[in-house]
């Protein structure tokens, strides 16, 4: 097996532990949370297999399982997707993905999460990360917080936790990374953030690939830990009907972003991936001004 072939190997699988042990968490948050809509079953996921249509030559292009739990008592809505896909880029597309120009042929492998929350006092959160490979390969992605109603303290601790995960590997990654997910995740048309930020990163490839896979396994780890001791602080307080109100308006500009500027929406459609799981990230329910 060529070392390329083994990184293939070696993410996917580790993006298939890490989904069991978030679901793993959350699912214990379910169990534990004695606040409103306890009286509600825990909620529990529901997995999806799914996969991608064969390919014009031919081959089968892959797939992955959508793991989405909808209705609990703390989670509104929340999917943790993990998908492995290959295949080739069209033409137009090719020009933008490093690598494409020389070889269409690519592979991405990868773990994709969005959680919308029933209390409007606890945070919303995306977190993603990948491994792509075309004639170069890379690693790619980070989390961030999205809160309706933010809480200083929630902000700073989850950026700390992150600032922690980077510095273990390079100083520089966190202030470089942190400002790349407060550029990204900005949405121009209303000029103002999603959300709290977090770290975002692409087209990561520092020459050494166990480092690089080391640094991603322990972005996945972090959230890991800290995203459910945030849901825990809040989880069991009471809400308004105005503070759901926030909660709705919020979720419409969320929406507004993954509809009109996010990149993993953009290449999962221009890849033939799987519609549902690609939109997995919009809320169950929202409203605009």
């Amino acid at each position: 097996m060529s070392d390329l072939e083994s990184y293939k190997v070696r993410t996917k699988e580790w993006f298939e532990e890490l989904r069991n042990q978030i679901c793993a968490s959350f699912e214990a948050i379910e169990k534990e949370a004695a606040g409103p809509l306890s009286d509600r079953p825990a909620g529990r996921f529901d997995r999806t297999p799914w996969d991608r249509e064969d390919q014009a030559d031919g081959s089968h292009g892959g797939g992955g399982v959508m793991s989405i739990m909808r209705g609990g008592r703390v989670f509104e809505k929340v999917g943790v997707n993990v998908s492995t896909v290959h295949g080739t880029f069209t033409p137009e597309f090719a020009k933008n993905i490093p690598g494409a120009d020389q070889d269409p042929r690519f592979f991405a492998t990868g773990i994709s999460l969005v959680a919308h929350m029933n209390n409007p006092k606890v945070p919303a959160v995306h977190m993603n990360t990948r491994f792509i490979a075309t004639t170069k390969h890379w690693f790619g992605g980070g989390a961030d917080l999205n809160a309706a109603l933010p809480v200083k303290k929630d902000t700073s601790d989850f950026h700390k936790a992150f600032k922690a995960a980077c510095d273990a590997h390079n100083p520089d990654y966190y202030p470089k990374f942190k400002k790349w997910c407060d550029d990204y995740f900005y949405i121009k048309h209303r000029k103002r953030a999603r959300g709290e930020g977090g770290i975002f990163y692409d087209q990561h490839n520092t020459g050494t690939w166990e480092d690089d896979f080391a640094f991603t396994q322990d972005i996945g780890k972090t959230f890991n830990s800290i995203y459910p001791e945030l849901v825990r602080r809040h989880m069991n307080e009471e809400w308004t009907t105005e503070e759901r109100e926030e909660l709705l308006k919020y979720r419409g500009y969320y929406a507004e972003f993954n509809l009109v500027y996010d990149r993993g929406t953009t290449f999962g459609l221009k890849t033939n991936g799987n519609v549902e799981a690609i939109l997995m990230s919009l809320p169950p329910e929202a409203k605009w001004p």
